[in-house]
C-alpha cells in the first residue's frame, strides 16, 4: 500500500512538472477535473525543473477505507532561478477507486505556494524573477527595483551569477498564507527574505516575500531601500550562522540599503533620534528578541543595527565591515568578541562604548 502511495505522489509531481494534462487527470480522483485544470492554469507560467511529492506520513489505513490523508513534502525549483528545491509541507487526500487510489485533494499544512493563492504572473527582469498575483504594472516596477538592487549588493559583498527571485501577493491576507502567520503579524514589515529549511549554504532557494499593504504605503526612495536590503539577506545568507546576531544581520542589510541614498543618520534613525532627545540612550547592542515582528521599539532596533555597521565601515573601511561579519560566522557561535578583535583590533565592550557615543550624538 504505502509503494502505490509512494508512486502516485511521484507520478502528480512529475505530471505537474510536464504540464501533463491527461496524466494528471489520470491520476485524480472522479470529480477533480477542474481543480487539476486550474492547478495548472494557475501555474502556467512558472517552469518548473522540478515539481516532487515525497511521502512524509502514512498510516496504514484500515480494512475496507476508501478515503484517507496521507503527509507529503513538495520540492520545486524554478528554472533559472533555483540551486535546490523549495520545501513546502502539504497533506493528500486519497480515495479509492475501481482502478486505484487517485488524488482527491493536495492542500498546504504550512506555508501555502504562490499558486495556492491564485494564477501566477511572471515579470523577467534583467537580474531577477518576480512572481505576483496582481497587475503586470506593478510587478515590472518591483522587476526595475530588483535589477537596481543587485549590482549595489555586489558592489558591497561580491558578484554573484545568482537571479533575484521576488513575490508579490495582492493583500495582506496572501502574505500571511504564503508565510503562514496571523494576517497581523508582520503589520509595518514591508518584506521577508525566506531561505530554503534544509538547503545547504552554497544552494540557495531564497525568495524575497513582499508584504503588499505595507510596501505600498513606502515612498520610492523606502521601496529601493527594502529591496536592497532583503537582497543583501540573500547575497549573505552563505555566511550567516544562528550565532550571527541580529543587530548585525540586520545592520548590514540596512547599511547595504541606504549606502548612496543621500540621507543623514538622523533621516535613517528618526524613532532613535528622537529617543536620544528624550534622554533614553541605549548602553548595549540590541538583543535578537528586539526585531522580532510586532516587537515594541522594533524601529529603534533596526535603526541602532545600521548605526553600529555604519560606523564599523566609517571607522575601519567597508572591506572590514564585510570581513568581520563572514568572520562572525566563520569562528562559530559565541565568537563574536574575537571576531570583532580579529577584524576591527577592538572587542565587543569598547565598540560599545564608541557606538553608544555615536548614538547620543543624535540627540546633539
Amino acid at each position: 500500500m504505502r509503494e502505490s502511495v509512494v508512486r502516485l505522489l511521484s507520478l502528480r509531481g512529475r505530471a505537474v512538472a510536464a504540464r501533463d494534462t491527461e496524466g494528471l487527470l489520470a491520476l485524480g480522483a472522479a470529480g477533480t477535473e477542474e481543480a487539476d485544470r486550474d492547478l495548472l492554469t494557475r501555474t502556467a507560467g512558472l517552469r518548473f525543473t522540478e515539481y516532487a511529492l515525497r511521502l512524509t506520513s502514512f498510516a496504514e489505513p484500515p480494512d475496507g477505507t476508501d478515503r484517507f490523508t496521507v503527509g507529503a513534502q513538495l520540492g520545486y525549483r524554478l528554472g533559472g532561478v533555483d540551486d535546490y528545491p523549495a520545501l513546502l509541507e502539504r497533506q493528500v487526500e486519497l480515495v479509492r477507486e475501481a482502478a486505484g487510489w487517485r488524488v482527491a485533494r493536495e492542500t498546504p499544512t504550512g506555508a501555502a505556494a504562490p499558486w495556492d493563492l491564485g494564477t501566477v504572473r511572471v515579470v523577467e527582469g534583467g537580474r531577477s524573477t518576480v512572481l505576483g498575483l496582481g497587475e503586470g504594472a506593478e510587478l515590472t516596477a518591483l522587476a526595475a527595483l530588483a535589477d537596481h538592487a543587485v549590482p549595489a549588493v555586489e558592489a558591497v559583498w561580491g558578484p554573484s551569477e545568482a537571479r533575484l527571485l521576488l513575490e508579490l501577493p495582492i493583500t495582506e491576507q496572501q502574505f500571511a498564507r504564503r508565510m503562514d502567520v496571523a494576517a497581523d503579524a508582520y503589520q509595518g514589515i514591508a518584506a521577508v527574505t525566506l531561505a530554503v529549511g534544509g538547503a545547504p549554504v552554497h544552494t540557495p532557494a531564497d525568495r524575497i516575500v513582499v508584504n503588499p499593504e505595507a510596501y505600498r504605503q513606502l515612498s520610492d526612495l523606502g521601496r529601493r531601500v527594502v529591496v536592497t536590503h532583503e537582497a543583501t539577506h540573500v547575497a549573505t545568507r552563505a555566511d550567516t550562522r544562528p550565532w550571527t546576531p541580529l543587530w548585525l544581520s540586520e545592520g548590514v542589510a540596512d547599511y547595504t540599503g541606504y549606502l548612496d541614498s543621500g540621507r543623514t543618520a538622523r533621516q535613517i534613525a528618526p524613532e532613535l533620534a528622537k529617543d536620544v532627545r528624550a534622554g533614553r540612550v541605549p548602553t548595549a547592542l540590541p538583543v535578537d528578541a528586539a526585531f522580532t515582528a510586532g516587537a515594541a521599539g522594533i524601529a529603534q532596533a533596526y535603526e541602532l543595527a545600521w548605526m553600529a555597521c555604519e560606523l564599523i565601515a566609517r571607522r575601519f573601511g567597508q572591506d572590514r565591515l564585510v570581513a568581520f561579519y563572514r568572520t562572525v560566522g566563520a569562528f562559530g557561535e559565541g565568537g563574536l568578541d574575537r571576531a570583532m578583535r580579529a577584524q576591527l583590533g577592538i572587542g565587543v565592550a569598547e565598540f560599545t562604548r564608541d557606538w553608544t557615543g555615536e548614538v547620543a550624538r543624535l540627540g546633539a
